[in-house]
């Protein structure tokens, strides 16, 4: 189901997952969006029957893994889909020896992300007109 969007049509397929969610769905502008760490980042993809339906990047900062821009698409949601692609995430960044990882949540979503062993540090804070805590994890 998830995959490294490597090609080009990969990244495409990811970015339109990112628009519909983000852009349509939550109203955040196309320039915050889609910003300038796109090519730094590890893409994923998530399909189902060659439909794209899920999407995400990580970016490896110093000794940290960032987990960024988790998307499902709505009408694929309450399939577990979010879940496994966190997981997937977590293990790749895992293979290549990261043991750090971080991310910026979504405060509705903070409570979700400590099932993974995220915690919240700080304060909440906006992101392109939306909540987020910063959390963390790191394995021994």
């Amino acid at each position: 189901m998830f995959r490294i969007a490597a090609s080009p049509a990969d990244r495409l397929k990811a970015h339109i997952v990112r628009g519909i969610v983000f852009v349509e769905g939550q109203h955040c502008p196309y320039d915050e969006e889609i910003d300038q760490h796109e090519d730094e980042a590890l893409h994923i993809l998530g399909e189902l029957d060659g439909e794209p339906v899920a999407a995400a990047r990580i970016r490896f900062l110093g000794d940290w893994a960032k987990l960024e821009r988790i998307a499902v698409r709505e009408a694929f949601r309450g399939r577990n889909i979010g879940s496994e692609l966190v997981e997937y995430m977590l293990a790749l960044a895992a293979e290549r020896g990261y043991r750090k990882f971080k991310m910026h949540a979504q405060a509705y979503l903070s409570d979700y992300y400590t099932r993974f062993g995220f915690v919240r540090q700080g304060e909440m804070f906006q992101e392109a007109g939306i909540d987020h805590y910063l959390m963390v994890r790191e394995d021994t």
